[in-house]
């Protein structure tokens, strides 16, 4: 059973980092979930309140990070609140609609869409000029996305490393 409950716990924290890469995929939940798993095939007496407020923190920070750090890609070029919206719907239906590369595309694609519909709700003469500005924040949302990329996978091996480190002490 033992060898069970650590290839499960292996699985759950490769899922959770494929997630950090694949927004489809629950990343954090999923190491999350693999601290549950290790306390049913194991024990919960290694982990007490610190633990679990440490690590809930740090899923909350992960899910906040993951918007405000693509936001902030795309309100760095200057983009709407339409772009930033079009960015999030690119970064999950991307990959169902262009598997190898929806990922890069879906958002700088929703990006682009949700400035140009902005500026022609807004009335703005859509011309050259601000068509180059809307790939510039479609630009913005895979700076955000990338940016936002780091830091999950930042957070969650700091997940994992302080289970280890939890476990050892």
């Amino acid at each position: 059973m033992d060898i069970i409950g650590w290839l499960l716990i292996a699985a759950l924290f490769a899922l959770g980092m494929a997630g950090a890469v694949f927004p489809v995929l629950p990343g954090a939940l999923a190491i999350y979930a693999a601290f549950f798993v290790y306390g049913f095939f194991f024990s919960f007496e290694p982990f007490g309140f610190w633990f679990w407020a440490i690590q809930t923190l740090i899923v909350l920070l992960l899910f906040v990070a993951d918007y405000v750090v693509n936001a902030w890609g795309v309100k760095k070029y200057s983009g709407s609140k339409a772009s930033v919206y079009g960015s999030m719907i690119g970064i999950v239906v991307g990959p169902f609609v262009i598997p190898a590369f929806g990922l890069i595309i879906g958002p700088l694609a929703g990006a682009v869409i949700g400035e140009l519909l902005d500026g022609a709700i807004r009335g703005t003469r859509l011309n050259r000029a601000f068509f180059i500005q809307a790939l510039k924040v479609g630009w913005g949302s895979l700076v955000g996305l990338f940016s936002s990329t780091v830091v999950k996978i930042a957070l969650q091996l700091a997940m994992i490393a302080l289970f280890i480190v939890w476990l050892l002490v």
